[in-house]
């Protein structure tokens, strides 16, 4: 992550420019430094990257439920493939007795 370049020392000698007392200058300049330094910001760049984690899992997801989904249709068509088989056998049997 980028970092924020920050010129104390000129900020402090602005503010003291200003009419603000030494102490008080450095005490601002440090409070923004500071600031800086614990601010976690997202750049586009990390955006782009979390966006394109998020499409790869979600690409491997969809891609696990169509194999779940193939897998279902292979069992179902199996199902009923059997039942209709029984069913033609049952009814030849009940034809022949008949």
């Amino acid at each position: 992550m980028p970092t924020v370049t920050f010129d104390t020392l000129k900020f402090v000698r602005t503010l003291e420019a200003g009419g603000l007392p030494p102490q008080q200058a450095e005490a601002i300049s440090n409070a923004v430094r500071d600031s800086h330094d614990t601010s976690e910001l997202a750049t586009k760049a990390d955006l782009r990257s979390a966006l394109g984690e998020l499409e790869h899992r979600i690409d491997a997801r969809f891609a696990a439920v169509d194999a779940r989904f193939t897998l279902l249709e292979q069992r179902m068509t199996i199902k009923l493939g059997s039942m209709l088989i029984v069913a033609v056998g049952a009814m030849a049997a009940i034809a022949k007795i008949l």
